[in-house]
């Protein structure tokens, strides 16, 4: 495992796939609004960001044109800030569509793609990765230099990250991201997490977040032990436990930087984690290094 000594990675999620303007306003649905979130966030201070991309309906799309657009508007005012971006198949299930994304070049090219490390059930659907799936988009991560985010949600996850390795489908540095609470999944708890950071590979760098009322939790635990966190509206839309203050992502970076500072740590810097990572850091060149 890599530590980096009191400094903590922040994995921003402002979109993802399920919430809508029906369930809060403050969800970022277009690329301009998109854009000024992680402006706003980038302001305060990130390491990362997570995108996923909706089409003019406000649907999970993979359209490489709508992620072009984003990182570029990002990119205007954050040249040196890790990009990611999503190849899930919860919607449309194809390699075609999932990998679509990774065909961006140059100064649009993504330095990461989030790559599950198995199938799973969420609470009323369930996101599929067989086996050839996950193969597929990570000799096509590997070949085009995209870093994998790795997305962990139980132990068993962590075996197959080994198993990919023996494979050579993954590069030698590792980012992964436990993600906690869903509900046939590790939880917040003690035991789970620390089993699972027991079997990581030791080049890893290592955040954590979690689902719904778990993503405070997830958060606060994980900035106590040093690792990193992914915090956003993707994995929660409220600010307080009992669910009575929808939340605005500015709002859950804020809170998430008090924990930061009064445990005496602080935000670690995409260069340093491009430093870490082997991602690049010339300017206008994205992705892992040659």
């Amino acid at each position: 495992m890599i530590n980096i000594e009191n400094k903590i990675v922040i994995n921003f999620t402002p979109t993802g796939m399920l919430p809508t303007k029906k369930d809060t306003p403050y969800v970022p649905i277009s690329p301009e609004e998109i854009i000024e979130d992680v402006r706003r966030a980038y302001l305060l201070g990130i390491t990362m960001v997570h995108l996923h991309a909706r089409d003019e309906n406000g649907l999970p799309s993979h359209r490489k044109e709508i992620y072009a657009k984003i990182i570029q508007g990002i990119r205007e005012f954050a040249p040196e800030l890790i990009i990611c971006v999503s190849t899930s198949g919860r919607i449309l299930n194809t390699l075609e569509t999932r990998s679509e994304v990774l065909d961006l070049e140059g100064e649009l090219k993504p330095d990461m793609a989030s790559l599950t490390m198995s199938s799973l059930n969420f609470n009323r659907s369930a996101s599929i990765n067989d086996p050839k799936m996950i193969f597929d988009l990570a000799t096509i991560m590997k070949d085009k230099k995209i870093l994998a985010e790795i997305e962990v949600f139980d132990l068993g996850m962590i075996n197959y990250i080994h198993y990919l390795v023996k494979k050579d489908l993954l590069n030698e540095s590792f980012y992964v991201n436990f993600i906690l609470g869903n509900i046939a999944s590790a939880q917040t708890d003690l035991l789970h997490i620390g089993s699972m950071i027991k079997d990581l590979p030791d080049k890893t760098v290592l955040s954590i977040g979690g689902v719904g009322n778990q993503q405070l939790s997830a958060n606060a635990l994980a900035i106590s032990m040093n690792y990193g966190i992914r915090i956003g509206l993707e994995d929660n839309i409220w600010f307080d436990q009992e669910r009575t203050k929808l939340a605005t992502n500015l709002e859950l970076v804020q809170r998430a930087h008090h924990i930061i500072k009064s445990m005496n740590k602080e935000v670690l810097t995409s260069i340093e984690l491009r430093e870490i990572l082997g991602l690049n850091t010339q300017k206008g060149k994205y992705g892992l290094k040659d």
